[in-house]
């Protein structure tokens, strides 16, 4: 069987995805792959899904931050775009998904919206509402730890111990 010519070849765009959730979530690339299967299902219907093509081409996530490069067809970008904003929840870990660019090829994509990598965070003890509480500080943003539930905060809503 012979490859198919340049000019019936599928276009593809990558697009570079930040992911962020809180500091004891863990996902894995098959948990966020499914969910954007779901969530394309969800907006787009089957057939809009199959046409899109989603399909997690690499993926970073720990302590809180991660990365990830989506490939969809050429022609379907504005949708991949909507689908991947429509994820809140994956595995019922809350996230927050941002698409901070689109690139004609995996590389572009890296070195231009995913090069700098998540910032280290570190775990510090902060008072906040009069207690001290366990936190972990990253690009000034403090998600505390108050029993079992995660608070967001600011650097300016909380004092360091």
């Amino acid at each position: 069987m012979r490859h198919l010519p340049k000019h019936l070849r599928p276009k593809w765009r990558y697009l570079a995805v930040g992911i962020e959730t809180w500091p004891d979530a863990r996902l894995s690339r098959r948990e966020f792959q499914r969910h954007v299967w779901y969530a394309g299902q969800n907006l787009l219907g089957d057939p809009g899904c199959g046409d899109a093509d989603l399909s997690v081409f690499e993926f970073h996530h720990a302590n809180g931050t991660g990365e990830a490069v989506v490939r969809t067809r050429r022609d379907t970008v504005c949708e991949a775009r909507a689908a991947i904003a429509c994820l809140s929840e994956i595995s019922g870990e809350e996230v927050g998904v941002v698409v901070r660019g689109v690139s004609g090829t995996v590389r572009s994509c890296e070195e231009n919206y995913l090069g700098r990598r998540p910032e280290v965070s570190g775990e510090n003890r902060v008072v906040f509402e009069n207690a001290d509480r366990p936190a972990v500080v990253r690009d000034g943003c403090v998600d505390i730890q108050a029993g079992d539930a995660q608070i967001g905060a600011t650097d300016i809503d909380v004092t360091s111990v």
